[in-house]
Formats: C-alpha cells, sequence, structure tokens
C-alpha cells in the first residue's frame, strides 16, 4: 500500500484538524469538507477496523455493516501493515475506558 510522503501532502489540512476542540467542531468541519458519501465512507471503514480489533470474522462484519469484502480486507491491511493510526485510537479510547 503506497503512503503519502511528507513532500507530497499538504500539512494544512492536517494541521487543520488538530485545531478542533470540541466534538461538534470536528462533525461541523467534516460535514463542511466532505460529501455525504465520503463520510459514510469512512464511518463505515472505521466501524469495520474497530469490529476487527475485537475480533469479529469477515462474514459477521459483512452483515452488521454491509462493507464490502474488499472494504473489509483493505482496513484489515491497514490494521497489520498501516502507519498504526488506527492502533494509536484504539488505545486512545481503552485508556480512557479505564479512566
Amino acid at each position: 500500500m503506497a503512503r503519502i510522503t511528507k513532500k507530497e501532502k499538504s500539512d494544512g489540512l492536517y494541521k487543520a484538524i488538530l485545531m478542533l476542540k470540541t466534538e461538534e467542531e470536528v462533525y461541523n468541519f467534516f460535514q463542511d469538507l466532505c460529501t455525504i458519501t465520503e463520510l459514510r465512507a469512512m464511518e463505515q471503514r472505521f466501524e469495520v477496523a474497530v469490529l476487527l480489533n475485537k475480533g469479529m470474522i469477515y462474514n459477521d462484519i459483512l452483515e452488521r455493516t454491509g462493507a464490502s469484502s474488499a472494504t473489509i480486507s483493505r482496513v484489515n491491511r491497514s490494521l497489520s501493515f498501516g502507519a498504526g493510526g488506527y492502533q494509536v485510537i484504539f488505545d486512545r479510547i481503552k485508556e480512557e475506558e479505564q479512566a
């Protein structure tokens, strides 16, 4: 899976996201930035990642989320060989739940 290098991307978007302070601000920003289809796709991929992280099998995830097997497979590759972004979130969620 190809990664975007630092030189290839603009930091502006990522810095803007870091400036958001509340869930409502994040929600509103992404509503303005993305189409409904794009948002639903990202939401679905995140739900698939959560379920894979919990050990759920492909068929159950497909049935529960409606995600294609290609989407589930792509998310699984990201979990296994990606940049670690999902794991950072999962670790922070776990920390928050334990607090």
